[in-house]
């Protein structure tokens, strides 16, 4: 069976490697840009909030949970099949509590249910988390709930190590080359040519719209900053991922920091003036949560959107009517690299069900 797959960000990466090892495929990938993760994978953070995330059944969980319990073997794997090196953090993540704190007994109820699962959540008072995270000193701040099983990867180095495997296994990685619907609803390839496949697989982010006219997926901002500290923030041995308030801080080591946060705004129209805004917002927030950060040295800026469904929940899994079996899997928001692997094994189960 022959399968063509538009889009080689992480969701398109993880399929691509996933199908590869199914016997009797033979996979070609799409991608619109010159190389992988050009579009909302490059606009991502890498953070994986899965066992600290409020979802804790169906559909929602299942996916995290597959995350949780694929990504440590994902990665080995990966690392060993092709000898390259991705940034992968193990030490869990830390999301900050206010005072006064209304989600306390939605985290306790939480712990528990994870605890039922398996999965261990502590819930810090101040002094704990001082103890643990020393620089973060602001009097709102009552205490943390710590995930230590979640984890952050650097999502375009995981990305490109995903097609490598992938092309190990005799998949076809074709770049500049845009899947397009014509007149007939038929998709072809960028030089309007027919595609020689028997079923396809979108997972090109916002361009998948152009592919499926009745898809509504919106943009949504990612902004982020890469900065340079003289000394890492808190405890050298102890560098989670932190947030609070919508507000990101991503190690990278060496002093190294990815800051950034996703922001909403209810039409494209006032989005320049919305995106200067939500920066200075970004770093009131940031400097009153970390003060070291005043001396930061900015490195890196970027933003990118991120596709949001509307109308219906994230990610879109679905079949969609076309010239031969298609299945949609966008619109990932802002967890595309947390639901790669459970969407990878989604996808896969409809291919093998084709027959």
């Amino acid at each position: 069976m022959q399968v063509a797959i538009a889009g080689a960000g992480i969701v398109g990466a993880a399929i691509a490697y996933e199908l590869s090892q199914v016997p009797g495929l033979e996979l070609c990938v799409f991608e619109a840009c010159p190389q992988p993760a050009t579009g909302a994978t490059g606009a991502a953070l890498g953070v994986m909030m899965g066992i600290i995330s409020q979802k804790t059944k169906g559909r929602a969980w299942r996916l995290r949970e597959q995350a949780v319990q694929r990504y440590d073997s994902l990665i080995a794997e990966l690392e060993d099949r092709t000898g390259q090196s991705i940034l992968y953090n193990r030490q869990g993540i830390v999301s900050l509590r206010f005072a006064p704190d209304e989600r306390l007994e939605r985290w306790q109820t939480l712990q528990a249910q994870r605890q039922a699962q398996g999965y261990k959540l502590e819930l810090w008072d101040r002094d704990t988390l001082l103890e643990h995270c020393p620089h973060i000193t602001h009097p709102d701040i009552c205490g943390a709930v710590y995930s230590p099983g979640d984890r952050q990867v650097d999502p375009v180095a995981l990305t490109q190590v995903l097609l490598q495997a992938a092309q190990l296994n005799d998949v076809q990685v074709h770049y500049n080359q845009p899947l397009k619907r014509d007149s007939q609803g038929e998709l072809r390839d960028g030089a309007g040519e027919a595609i020689a496949t028997d079923a396809y697989i979108l997972t090109a982010g916002l361009g998948t719209v152009q592919l499926v006219p009745d898809l509504d997926l919106r943009p949504v901002l990612g902004q982020a900053w890469r900065v340079k500290l003289s000394a890492p923030l808190g405890q050298p041995d102890f560098q989670p991922v932190i947030t609070g308030e919508d507000v990101l801080v991503v190690p990278l080591g060496a002093g190294h920091y990815w800051l950034g946060a996703t922001v909403e705004f209810p039409d494209e129209a006032g989005m320049v003036v919305a995106q200067a805004e939500a920066k200075a917002e970004f770093w009131r927030k940031a400097l009153r949560f970390f003060p070291a950060l005043a001396e930061a040295e900015i490195t890196a800026e970027w933003s990118g959107l991120r596709p949001r469904p509307w109308g219906q929940g994230a990610p879109v899994i679905m079949e969609v009517e076309s010239d031969r079996p298609t299945l949609v899997a966008a619109g990932h928001y802002r967890n595309g690299v947390l639901l790669a692997p459970g969407t990878a094994q989604v996808v896969k189960d409809w291919v093998l069900g084709l027959g």
